[in-house]
């Protein structure tokens, strides 16, 4: 592997039964590296496309944003946020 190439950034896996997930994203561009995504832990702050259902879970049936291989830089700038999230939770827990 070149060095500088980022190949961690991006992953398909198209024998995955339900690839595509999300409608809207050319499959040359669908990323499935955050198939669980990490910003679902934002609640109404992770910027997707989302919705909560009748039973009050949180559906991101609508939201390609993790999926998309340009937002990889967007996802992981929210980390930090994620972090003190957790840290708020589990000070809440204490």
């Amino acid at each position: 592997m070149e060095r500088g190439t980022n190949r961690s950034r991006f992953f398909q896996n198209k024998e995955c039964e339900y690839f595509p997930c999300h409608k809207g994203i050319p499959e040359e561009d669908f990323n499935c590296l955050f198939c669980y995504c990490p910003l679902y832990a934002l609640g109404k702050k992770c910027g997707g496309k989302w919705e909560y259902m009748e039973n009050g879970t949180k559906s991101c049936m609508n939201c390609a944003f993790p999926h998309r291989r340009e937002n990889y830089d967007r996802v992981i700038a929210r980390f930090s946020d994620i972090q003190e999230a957790v840290r708020r939770m589990d000070d809440a827990g204490e």
